[in-house]
C-alpha cells in the first residue's frame, strides 16, 4: 500500500486512473467539486473505487466544513454555515452553541455517508488570533481554546453518529498565520507560552483517529522547516505535547507554502514522521512521482488506518436529515435575536 491520498481528475475514474490506482493500491481518496456532479453519480464514483479495491470500508474525504469550504453544494446538496454562527452562539447559550454544532455535523454526515464518503476533513481546531490572515477567518471555532475544543467535539461526535469520522485539522495551529498556505508559507514567532494556546484545542482532542499538520513555520521548534516536514515538531509537539496518536496527515502537499518538487516534498513529510501524504490535484505524473518516492506504508500508519476503517463499520443513527436541520436553524436563532 502507498503511503498516500490522491485525487480524482473528475466525474468517473479514467482507464489511466483506474490502472494505476489498482497498481499503486493508495491508501485512500480525496473528492472536490469537479467529482461531483449529481447524486447519483458520485455514489457510482464511490462506488468504483472500493470495487476497484475490493472492500467496503475504504478512506474517501472530502473538505465539507460548510460556509466557503464546500464541495457539495446546493441545490443539489444542502447548506452549511460556516464554523463562525457557532462561534457567535457559544458567546450567549454556550450549551445550545454546543448541541447546533453536534446537530449541524451529523447532518452534513448524513449527506456525505450517502454518497459512499467515510471521511471528513473537519472540524478546524485553529484557534483564531487578531490580525491574523483570513485563510482561516470564519473557519474558526473561536478565540478561546477550550471554546474550541469543545465545539470541536461536539462535531466529532455529530460526524461520527452520522457514520463518518472527522479529522482534526490543522497540526499544531494555523490559527497565527499571516498569509495563505495556498501561495507562501507562513513564519510563526510566538513564543512557547504562547504557542500552548494554540495547541491547547488539540490536547484536549488527541484521542480523534485522524489528525491533519499545516504548512507552517514555527521558529521556537524548527527554524527550518514547516510542521508538515519537520521530524522534530512531528514526534515532540504534535505526538509528544499534544499527544495525538492518530492517523497524521499532511494538508496537501502541492501547496506553494512548500519547496521543492512533489515527490521531494512527500518524501521528506513520511521522513519527519507523517503517516499519509495528501496530494489533490489528481495530476498523473505527480502521483507516479510520489510512489516513485515512497516506501510500503509502514507498520505503525497501516495500524492507525485500520483504526479509521474499523470506525466506518459503525452505521449511522437513523435521524432525518430535515429534522436535524430545523433543530440547527432553531438553535441558532437565538443569535439573530439577540441582535434585534
Amino acid at each position: 500500500m502507498t503511503p498516500a491520498i490522491f485525487g480524482i481528475s473528475g466525474t468517473e475514474l479514467t482507464a489511466d486512473e483506474r490502472a494505476f490506482f489498482k497498481a499503486c493500491d493508495p491508501a485512500g481518496y480525496i473528492l472536490f467539486a469537479r467529482n461531483c456532479e449529481s447524486k447519483a453519480q458520485l455514489r457510482a464514483l464511490t462506488d468504483a473505487l472500493r470495487e476497484l479495491h475490493g472492500k467496503d470500508q475504504l478512506f474517501i474525504c472530502i473538505d465539507q466544513e460548510g460556509g466557503r469550504v464546500a464541495r457539495l453544494r446546493p441545490p443539489i446538496w444542502s447548506p452549511f454555515p460556516a464554523s463562525e454562527v457557532f462561534d457567535q452562539l457559544y458567546q450567549i447559550a454556550p450549551a445550545s452553541a454546543i448541541e447546533a454544532a453536534r446537530v449541524n455535523a451529523q447532518a452534513l454526515a448524513l449527506e456525505l455517508a450517502e454518497m459512499g464518503i467515510t471521511v471528513d476533513c473537519h472540524p478546524p481546531l485553529d484557534v483564531r488570533q487578531p490580525g491574523a490572515h483570513d485563510v482561516i477567518g470564519d473557519r474558526a471555532l473561536g478565540s478561546e481554546p477550550m471554546q474550541v475544543a469543545a465545539l470541536g467535539r461536539a462535531i466529532l461526535d455529530g460526524l461520527a453518529r452520522g457514520g463518518v469520522t472527522g479529522c482534526i485539522k490543522h497540526m499544531p495551529g494555523h490559527g497565527r498565520s499571516m498569509c495563505d498556505t495556498h501561495k507562501e508559507m507562513p513564519t510563526v514567532t510566538a513564543s512557547a507560552q504562547e504557542l500552548a494556546t494554540d495547541l491547547s484545542p488539540f490536547r484536549a482532542l488527541n484521542t480523534a483517529l485522524i489528525g491533519m499538520t499545516g504548512h507552517l513555520l514555527f521558529t521556537e521548534w524548527d527554524t527550518e522547516n514547516p510542521a508538515t516536514l519537520s521530524k522534530t515538531i512531528i514526534e515532540n509537539v504534535i505526538r509528544g505535547e499534544i499527544g495525538f496518536d492518530g492517523l497524521l496527515l499532511t494538508d496537501d502537499i502541492d501547496m506553494e507554502a512548500l519547496e521543492g518538487i512533489i515527490p521531494e516534498r512527500s518524501a521528506r513529510s513520511i521522513e519527519a514522521g507523517c503517516d499519509l501524504v495528501l496530494n489533490c490535484w489528481a495530476k498523473l505524473d505527480d502521483m507516479d512521482g510520489i510512489v516513485n518516492a515512497l516506501s510500503e506504508i509502514s507498520d505503525a500508519a497501516r495500524a492507525r488506518l485500520s483504526r479509521v476503517e474499523d470506525a466506518m463499520s459503525a452505521p449511522p443513527d437513523a435521524v432525518d436529515v430535515t429534522e436535524l436541520i430545523a433543530k440547527r436553524d432553531a438553535l441558532l436563532q437565538v443569535t439573530s435575536e439577540a441582535a434585534a
